[in-house]
C-alpha cells in the first residue's frame, strides 16, 4: 500500500507549537502517512521562522501561501484563493488544521466543498464571547470537522451539545504540552536573554511577574489600554515586570501616550521573543500577567500562577484544575490578585489529565485508527 498524504496547515505563530509533535509523529509512520505542510503566511516574517522553525524542528513548509496581514475578510478570502489549487494538485486523504485563527476555518472551508474530509486538534473550546473573532473560528471548524480532538474532557459536552456526534469526539490530551515539555530543557535562561536583548537590570529568578498583552479588546480601545498600563507600573513597583511586547500593543501604547506610565528601571521591555526564550521567562516567573490563551495553558502546566486579564476563557480547565485566575481589566481585582500571589504564592494547581507530553502520539494513533491506514 503506496502512503497516503495528509495536509497539514500552520497560519500563525500558537499553531507552530501545536503542530510540531504531530508533524515528528507522522515523519515516524511516514511508510503510512506523508505530511505535507502548508504555511498560509497569516502571520509571517524571517525572524519568526529562524525562530519557530528551527527551534521547534518543524521542517520547511512544503508549501507557502504567502498571504500576509489583512482584515478578517480579506485574510480568510485570500487564504482560501490560495489553498484550494493546493489540494486539487497534493489531493490528501484528509486536511489537518489545529486552533483557532482565520487559517483554521478558511482552509477547514476549502476542505469540506471539496469533500476531503477535515481534522481539527483543539476542538470544543469555548468562551462564549462571540466578540471574539476566534470564537466563530472554533465553532464553524467544529461543525465541519470529522474529527475532532480535543485537550480536555470538558471540550465533548461543548461539542455535544453544539449537536457533533460523540463517534467523531477524541479526548487526545494538548499538544501544546507536547512541545513545552520536549523543550524545557534547551529554554534560554532569564540572564541569556536578558543579555540577548541588552538589559542593564539585575532580575532574580521567582521575583518578577512576565507580562503579554495582545488582544484586541484590551489594547485598542484606549480607556482600557490605560487602565492596564497604569495597573502594570503600579504592579512594578512591587516586583519588575519583564514585557516582551507585540509591535502593534507598542504602537498603540505610543499612541495614547502612555510609555511614561511604565517606568524604564521596573518594567523591561523586550521585542517579541523567540519560544525558547519566552518558555525560559514563563518557567523563571514568579507570575504570569496575560490575555493570551496559550499561556494560560503554559502556566498551568509549569505551576506558575497565571493573572488572565480578559472576562472569559475559553481554557477553563486552567481554572478549575490549573493556577490561573481570571481577573478582567479591573485594576483593583488585578492588584488583589497579584498581592494574594505575592503573599500566598497563588495557586498550585495540578497538571490536567493527558497533559503529558503524549497528546500527538495519541492522534496520530486515531488518524491511523479511524482511516484504516494500518501500521
Amino acid at each position: 500500500m503506496f502512503p497516503k498524504v495528509l495536509v497539514c496547515v500552520v497560519g500563525a505563530r500558537p499553531n507552530f507549537m501545536k503542530m510540531a509533535p504531530i508533524i515528528r509523529q507522522l515523519q515516524a509512520v511516514r511508510h503510512l502517512i506523508i505530511p505535507y505542510l502548508v504555511h498560509t503566511g497569516q502571520h509571517y516574517d524571517q525572524a519568526m521562522k529562524d525562530t519557530f522553525f528551527q527551534q521547534l524542528g518543524i521542517p520547511e513548509p512544503d508549501k507557502d501561501l504567502g498571504v500576509g496581514s489583512g482584515s478578517h475578510a480579506v485574510q480568510t478570502a485570500n487564504v482560501m484563493l490560495r489553498f484550494e489549487p493546493v489540494l486539487d494538485e497534493v489531493k490528501p486523504f484528509a486536511v489537518l488544521v489545529v486552533g483557532d485563527v482565520n487559517s483554521t476555518i478558511a482552509c477547514g472551508l476549502v476542505a469540506v466543498k471539496k469533500n476531503i474530509p477535515l481534522i481539527h486538534v483543539e476542538a470544543g473550546l469555548r468562551s462564549y464571547d462571540r466578540q471574539m473573532p476566534e470564537e466563530i473560528n472554533r465553532i464553524l471548524t467544529d461543525q465541519l470537522s470529522d474529527l475532532l480532538f480535543t485537550t480536555e474532557r470538558a471540550a465533548a459536552d461543548n461539542l455535544t451539545r453544539e449537536g457533533i456526534a460523540e463517534q467523531r469526539i477524541c479526548f487526545t490530551g494538548n499538544v501544546m504540552i507536547d512541545t513545552l515539555l520536549a523543550n524545557c530543557q534547551q529554554a534560554s535562561s532569564l540572564a541569556e536573554t536578558l543579555q540577548r536583548y541588552g538589559s542593564k537590570q539585575v532580575v532574580s529568578e521567582k521575583a518578577y511577574a512576565l507580562l503579554t498583552l495582545h488582544r484586541p479588546s484590551n489594547v485598542d480601545d484606549p480607556e482600557t489600554l490605560e487602565r492596564l498600563v497604569r495597573v502594570v507600573g503600579d504592579i512594578s513597583e512591587k516586583l519588575p515586570v519583564i514585557f516582551p511586547v507585540h509591535p502593534r500593543t507598542q504602537q498603540k501604547i505610543a499612541e495614547a501616550g502612555l510609555l511614561q506610565l511604565l517606568p524604564q528601571q521596573r518594567v523591561i521591555m523586550l521585542p517579541p521573543v523567540a519560544y525558547l526564550e519566552m518558555l525560559g521567562l514563563m518557567q523563571a516567573a514568579q507570575l504570569v500577567l496575560t490575555d493570551s490563551g496559550g499561556l494560560q495553558e503554559e502556566t498551568t502546566a509549569l505551576g506558575v500562577p497565571c493573572v488572565t486579564l480578559r472576562e472569559n476563557t475559553e481554557r477553563p480547565i486552567t481554572i478549575t484544575e490549573g493556577t490561573n485566575t481570571i481577573v478582567g481589566t479591573d485594576p483593583a481585582k488585578i492588584m488583589q490578585c497579584v498581592d494574594d500571589i505575592l503573599h500566598t504564592g497563588g495557586k498550585s494547581g495540578r497538571v490536567p489529565e493527558y497533559w503529558d507530553g503524549k497528546a500527538a502520539d495519541r492522534i496520530v494513533d486515531e488518524i491511523l485508527r479511524r482511516y484504516e491506514l494500518a501500521r
